[in-house]
């Protein structure tokens, strides 16, 4: 059986490769179990199901933390989202279409986290 760490850890560095030391290092001094546990239950244990694809759950992520209004982690996501294949429209057609479930103002904070993104990319204007 696979290393559950290690498995997750082979998703984070498709979705997530420029960030992933991040999370480990910010929680080093208060929490450094909360690292392990986000690699091995989100990422290892859903994230490898094969009924649906990274591209397909990193747009579903993008629209249940824009719900939540989850600003860092919605970036991460919308870099995750880029990073297996999503269109930065696609991106911004799943957030808009959370004005309906969240309101306006998630959903506008949403597209200010993915305009960020998108500058840092330099993806903009988006088409």
């Amino acid at each position: 059986m696979e290393d559950r760490f290690e498995k997750g850890m082979s998703v984070l560095r498709i979705t997530n490769k420029d960030t992933i030391e991040d999370i480990f290092k910010q929680l080093e001094d208060i929490a450094p179990e909360l690292g392990r546990f986000i690699v091995e239950f989100p990422y290892s244990e859903i994230y490898t199901r094969k009924e649906v694809d990274l591209k397909t759950r990193e747009l579903c992520t993008v629209a249940a933390l824009t719900t939540l209004g989850t600003i860092p982690q919605l970036k991460d996501h919308i870099n995750a989202a880029l990073a297996v294949g999503n269109s930065p429209g696609e991106i911004v057609e799943i957030i808009m279409q959370m004005t309906a479930y969240a309101g306006f103002p998630k959903a506008i904070n949403g597209i200010m986290a993915a305009k960020e993104v998108f500058a840092e990319k330099d993806l903009l204007p988006v088409e």
